[in-house]
């Protein structure tokens, strides 16, 4: 079946079928891989992709108004970038208590109740990874306990100010302007969220 733009409707005539699995590198953290498979048409193409362990992006929500960032150095890109907290889950590990663990190492903070949003696949060409978004609210300061060899500065902005980096360049990061979505429409009360207690 064909649709009116004239695309497949019938997910089952995209899929590529898996012939074989090639790890072509395994390294501490990422994993490469190189799949044969069956095309659609009945040819054979390889893919080459990155299997990484998935992730949690948290959006810290402060009481005046404000959000929480940190700028860190991103060495495969040589730049610091200002980013939502996040950090990748450990095997087996729940996506909110990484959440919480990845704030609380990051930035110091803990939060009375937290939201989630969702999930999103920020490289779907080339990695099987997926970020988990959070929200994070009636935050409470405490020591940060930031990983050996983890370098990163916190700040606090407007949504606003957070725009403006993102219309200007400064803000480049998929996962941040991916929840810079997700807080504009949060704000306005277009998407809602389910807003639970911390779990102890």
């Amino acid at each position: 079946m064909v649709g009116d733009d004239g695309l497949p409707c019938d997910d089952d005539a995209l899929i590529e079928r898996r012939l074989r699995r090639e790890r072509v590198f395994s390294g501490s953290f990422l994993h490469v891989l190189r799949d044969t498979v069956r095309l659609p048409d009945g040819g054979t193409a390889t893919r080459e992709f990155i299997e990484h362990p998935g992730a949690v992006v948290v959006v810290p929500l402060l009481d005046d108004g404000r959000v929480l960032l940190e700028r860190q150095y991103r060495h495969p890109i040589g730049q610091v970038m200002v980013e939502f907290p996040a950090g990748k889950l450990d095997a087996g590990e729940d996506p909110l208590a990484c959440g919480q663990r990845e704030l609380r190492e990051e930035t110091g903070y803990t939060a009375r109740e937290w939201a989630c949003a969702g999930a999103m696949h920020p490289m779907i060409a080339y990695s099987t990874e997926v970020i988990h978004l959070y929200f994070a609210r009636g935050l409470h300061a405490g020591e940060r306990h930031l990983d050996s060899g983890e370098f990163l500065a916190i700040c606090a902005t407007t949504t606003a100010e957070l725009l403006a980096w993102a219309r200007d360049g400064r803000v480049t990061d998929s996962k941040t302007l991916a929840c810079l979505l997700w807080l504009q429409n949060v704000q306005a009360g277009q998407w809602a969220l389910d807003w639970r207690e911390a779990p102890p």
